[in-house]
């Protein structure tokens, strides 16, 4: 058996590196000093000592007092049965543990799942990396239609978002926006793609939130504190199949009073509109 994997295997059995690296050393003949064992092992001067010493300690090496004290492997029989003896007894100390462990976590489970959260279908996030990674999530679960307030500040310009590009090729897309998207000549550019790839366009002076609903499942809708005046937002996204239905209605009332993209955009006088 090559040497390489002689220390592979012992260092499987409990043995670190160097330890294993000394005891093949040893085996070699009847004994040697301390630096012969490090020469032979390839191991540093200043940690041999230390080395042998765990050896002896573990039975597996043993000393020989003298002028100079010298070091001889153990029977390797003997040794291995000793490294076997040692792994068992970690092994049964083990999985006496792992019992008692897993009835203490068999206990909290259990309790855990006994207790839900009233409110576990609301969740609230304010991060803007966060919110633009849930708006992708959620966009990519339509399954038949997608409902979508635009207003600025955007979290994610219309420009830039290609994921709801494609929905917008695959599913029912309703899309309202704010007159001062002509402001914004990118965003107004970004708009247009989506109304190429198939969603229904309309705008409006002002809307009054940011809102997203999906298959009169999933709302998703942004809040800012009207104290404070913030620019930051909150989002919030409600799994609530009455309140999506409820703020569908709503959607639709302002759909009603909207303007085709193409009207509105030829009101804001902007070039290129057909």
């Amino acid at each position: 058996m090559e040497r390489g994997h002689l220390v592979e295997q012992l260092t499987r059995m409990g043995l670190t590196s160097y330890q294993a690296r000394a005891y093949l050393a040893l085996t070699g003949r009847d004994s040697f000093t301390a630096a012969q064992v490090a020469r032979l092992a390839g191991l540093p001067r200043q940690r041999i000592y230390d080395v042998l010493d765990s050896l002896v300690e573990a039975g597996l090496a043993a000393t020989r007092p003298g002028r100079i004290v010298k070091y001889s492997a153990a029977d390797p029989k003997s040794a291995v049965d000793g490294l076997l003896v040692a792994h068992r007894q970690q092994l049964a100390d083990l999985e006496e543990g792992a019992s008692a462990i897993a009835e203490e976590l068999a206990a909290a489970y259990h309790a855990g799942q006994e207790h839900t959260d009233p409110l576990e279908y609301i969740e609230v996030l304010r991060d803007p990396g966060a919110i633009n990674a849930r708006f992708d999530e959620i966009q990519a679960s339509v399954k038949k239609e997608i409902l979508v307030f635009t207003k600025p500040p955007y979290s994610k310009p219309p420009q830039e978002n290609v994921e709801g590009l494609a929905v917008a090729r695959s599913h029912m897309a309703r899309g309202m926006y704010e007159f001062s998207l002509f402001d914004d000549p990118e965003a107004t550019e970004g708009v247009r793609r989506f109304v190429e790839a198939g969603e229904d366009a309309r705008v409006v002076p002002e809307l009054p939130l940011k809102l997203v609903i999906v298959d009169e499942t999933i709302v998703m809708f942004g809040m800012q504190d009207p104290v404070a005046g913030r620019s930051d937002l909150t989002i919030v996204i409600v799994e609530h199949p009455s309140l999506a239905r409820v703020l569908r209605m709503a959607f639709n009332a302002y759909w009603a009073e909207g303007l085709s993209f193409e009207e509105a955009s030829r009101r804001a006088g902007k070039p290129g509109s057909t």
